[in-house]
């Protein structure tokens, strides 16, 4: 198949970009175009106890998210996006919906929107008066996930170029977005790009347009995330560890979390020490939410 052909683009891009995409699952299971490299990962045997993995893990959130620089804070906040239903990573995340960078405060918005607490609609509806359009981008679609009409709201009034009701700032934020291409842009990036997973959206059109296997691959570690059989779980560690492509490596991170298996944990844990902090942040969210799994799997006593 001829990746550079227009069609055929426009057919991956849609299949990277459909927030329905996520709950896909074939029975043929999809190729990588590279074999995985294997890791020493395989060799289990003195990990530490899950425990103290999701410590480890939080600190390394932590020190992310305080981190000087604002490429690190944003993509530690994308990371607190596996996190759904953790009171700590909605704190987290609200503390940086008000950080002084528009790149963090978009990641944030977009992650309480896959974060679904009802709690933090005050916080988006406010985001949505941002001075800065992409982080009123990624509140509104935030809004949208969650089922709250003020999305609707902004989406007619950017359509249309005027607002449905007498929300001044919903207006005055559309004044702002004269620009098609800007909007279009900014549309992948901040809103559609982060579902279903957070900030992998625009990156991967990127790539695509440079004529990369890495989007197809991307789509393929999310399309087997739900296939039961043990062969693809494995091949998704031997991705999340070893692959050279960050982005296809978070892919397939958010497929084990998607798959709820806490015997990933002890694999995984060689990335929590990963130079590539997008990896590391992103493994450091994985295992939390696995360890959480663990712990509702153990028998009362």
């Amino acid at each position: 198949m001829d990746f550079r052909a227009p069609a055929v683009q426009l057919a991956i891009l849609g299949l990277l970009l459909n927030p329905l995409a996520r709950g896909l699952t074939g029975s043929s299971k999809p190729q990588a175009s590279t074999p995985p490299r294997q890791n020493a990962a395989h060799a289990i045997g003195n990990e530490p106890p899950i425990s103290d993995l999701e410590e480890k893990s939080w600190l390394i959130l932590q020190t992310g998210l305080h981190s000087k620089r604002a490429a690190q804070r944003e993509e530690a906040v994308k990371a607190l996006s596996l996190l759904e239903g953790n009171r700590q990573a909605i704190r987290f995340t609200l503390r940086a919906m008000r950080d002084k960078n528009p790149q963090v405060r978009a990641a944030a918005a977009s992650t309480l929107g896959q974060l679904h607490s009802t709690a933090t609609l005050p916080a988006l509806r406010a985001a949505v008066s941002d001075k800065d359009a992409s982080v009123m981008l990624a509140a509104t679609h935030a809004l949208f996930v969650m089922k709250d009409p003020l999305a609707y709201e902004i989406y007619y009034a950017i359509l249309i170029g005027d607002k449905k009701t007498s929300a001044g700032m919903i207006q005055s934020q559309v004044d702002r977005l004269k620009d098609p291409k800007q909007v279009a842009q900014m549309g992948l990036q901040e809103g559609i790009g982060f579902v279903p997973y957070a900030g992998m959206g625009y990156e991967a059109y990127r790539q695509l347009m440079k004529h990369d296997s890495s989007p197809v691959r991307a789509a393929a570690a999310r399309f087997i995330a739900l296939d039961p059989d043990s062969i693809s779980e494995d091949a998704l560690i031997q991705v999340a560890v070893a692959d050279k492509n960050i982005f296809v490596r978070e892919a397939a991170l958010d497929a084990l979390a998607e798959r709820s298996d806490p015997k990933c944990i002890e694999r995984l844990a060689i990335n929590l020490d990963e130079t590539k902090y997008p990896v590391r942040y992103r493994t450091a969210a994985t295992v939390i939410r696995l360890a959480s799994v663990d712990r509702r799997k153990q028998p009362a006593k």
